[in-house]
């Protein structure tokens, strides 16, 4: 079947947004006189769970920290908070996009070859990162945005996915997922779509083996990317002729 559209994740695929996401966490804290503090290793950890709201409350009910009560009645409130932040960082150019994906959204939109989100961040964060790095047009460039509470059961769940299909009236076979975490590929599987992954900081121990190629990042002509698995050996970039040369 011929290739009829990209459903990109957020995080850690389209940028590098973790560590920025960890600085507003942190800053948040800070600002609700919690003393809690998510280094790296903590926060790697955490990742396993999906969800902003949900990996909040994950800490609270398993890690039990200090005021763990006062923080899970302020659980909305910090993670608006949090939100608000990581807005800020991002508005004032903490984010970049990762290598080629630029490229590769403009490839796609010249070539008609349709554009969608499919994340668990919340949409103000889809709509800061997109319009930080691609312009007041960026959100625009793509027909749907499925994020955050859009669905109730996170990844590894095939919902935001499914929900992502639906919107744009197409079969999984016609669609290219592209994901950072064997979470959101094994969405992407059980949703019924072929899966490209680029590791990012965070995951890169993550096993893609059932991915249908795995790259370090989408590539640029000045800044190759290196094929780690599956198909794809031998190129330098995801284009859109080699995605259409994977569909068919």
């Amino acid at each position: 079947m011929s290739l009829e559209a990209l459903i990109f994740d957020v995080d850690g695929t389209l940028a590098e947004t973790e560590e920025a996401h960890r600085a507003a966490l942190n800053e948040t804290f800070r600002a609700f006189s919690l003393p809690w503090e998510w280094d790296q290793p903590t926060y790697r950890r955490l990742l396993r769970v999906m969800g902003g709201k949900e990996r909040l409350l994950h800490f609270i009910e398993n890690d039990r920290p200090e005021e763990a009560e006062r923080g899970r009645a302020t659980l909305a409130a910090l993670h608006a908070a949090k939100n608000e932040r990581y807005a800020a960082l991002v508005k004032a150019g903490g984010v970049e996009l990762r290598p080629g994906i630029e490229r590769l959204i403009r490839e796609a939109r010249a070539a008609g070859v349709r554009l969608a989100i499919a994340t668990t961040t919340s949409l103000p964060n889809v709509e800061a990162l997109l319009t930080a790095t691609l312009g007041a047009d960026g959100p625009a460039l793509f027909e749907t945005i499925a994020a955050g509470d859009s669905v109730t059961t996170k990844k590894p769940a095939p919902d935001i996915f499914l929900l992502a299909l639906e919107r744009l009236a197409l079969p999984p076979s016609s669609a290219i997922a592209f994901e950072d975490t064997v979470y959101g590929l094994q969405a992407a599987t059980a949703a019924g779509l072929r899966g490209i992954v680029t590791p990012s900081f965070y995951t890169d121990d993550q096993d893609f083996s059932g991915a249908l190629a795995v790259f370090d990042h989408l590539g640029e002509p000045q800044r190759p990317a290196r094929h780690i698995a599956g198909a794809g050996a031998g190129e330098s970039m995801v284009t859109i002729e080699f995605l259409r040369r994977l569909a068919a």
